[in-house]
């Protein structure tokens, strides 16, 4: 499965490398994170980085194969 977490503003060089399996890009004050998704408890995982590092999730979806 493959997923897109949208984040609120840009992320620095180490907020980035905290995510080392997904893919990045910035657009319009958001970082796109995405990539490849292995099961639900690798996406809760990502899910809980995110809060730990005290990013702000703005979306969430399921990419296309």
């Amino acid at each position: 499965m493959r997923y897109e977490i949208r984040v609120d503003g840009h992320l620095s060089e180490a907020l980035k490398g905290a995510f080392p399996e997904l893919d990045h890009v910035v657009m319009s004050g958001q970082t796109v994170l995405f990539g490849q998704v292995v099961d639900e408890a690798h996406l809760f995982g990502l899910l809980a980085r995110c809060q730990s590092l005290g990013l702000r999730v703005l979306e969430m979806r399921q990419l296309p194969e």
